[in-house]
């Protein structure tokens, strides 16, 4: 209780950071950040194929995050309703890293934020800037490596859940039906290297607080009165 009532009493809000690249910057990392992993995490979508039945039949097969493709149950491509196949594929290593990724991002935006804005005198305190420049450097690496990673996962997903491709196992009685919505999912992988730019960017401005940034040598002072002959 005495910890909390310290914490409280040392916060003072300030939104001067905000008006610097330094804060803003952390602020959009944040907004982008929760867009990355609530577009992927959140999905859901499905697959149709058309089987050419006397009731022209539409069977759908469904899938969603973290897409462990032949864990979301059978689909029946056959007009008797025998034929039991399952979505091919498991990409759920990408996807699960890219929003791990995201939300610890989040996390970590949420915690700068409060120091920035309410506890500036204490950032600026030691190391903490040196601190906060390797884990944004790391994040950036983070990013790259994930989005590129989900990258390549979303592009097997969508040749795995090609109704073109499910066609092919019950032609000619069945075709392509329509197709699944991949926007938020597209967006993803964009949002994330929009972070990357983001967050790599940011490396910059959190330097300029480091003391490798300073001048170790600041020139000398001119003492009031000017220089005195000997």
């Amino acid at each position: 209780m005495d910890f909390i009532q310290r914490v409280l009493s040392g916060f003072s809000l300030d939104i001067g950071p905000l008006k610097e690249p330094l804060g803003f910057i952390r602020v959009l990392e944040w907004v982008f950040t929760i867009c990355a992993f609530a577009t992927t995490g959140g999905y859901s979508g499905s697959s149709h194929i058309i089987l050419d039945c006397p009731d022209r039949k539409d069977v759908e097969a469904e899938f969603a995050y973290p897409f462990r493709l032949p864990s979301y149950g059978p689909y029946f491509p056959s007009c008797n309703g025998t034929n039991k196949t399952y979505l091919q594929g498991d990409y759920s290593s990408s996807a699960q890293f890219y929003v791990c990724v995201g939300v610890f991002g989040f996390l970590y935006c949420t915690i700068t934020l409060v120091l920035y804005l309410g506890y500036q005198h204490v950032y600026r305190e030691g190391r903490r800037p040196t601190i906060d420049l390797l884990m944004t450097a790391a994040f950036a690496f983070l990013w790259l490596v994930s989005s590129s990673a989900w990258g390549k996962g979303l592009t097997d997903v969508k040749w795995a859940t090609n109704p073109d491709h499910l066609a092919e196992i019950c032609k000619p009685t069945c075709k392509a039906g329509e197709f699944p919505s991949m926007g938020k999912l597209n967006a993803s992988v964009l949002f994330g290297f929009l972070n990357l730019i983001l967050w790599a960017g940011n490396c910059w401005f959190i330097y300029k607080d480091t003391p490798f940034h300073r001048d170790p040598n600041p020139p000398p002072t001119i003492e009031e009165g000017g220089v005195s002959s000997s």
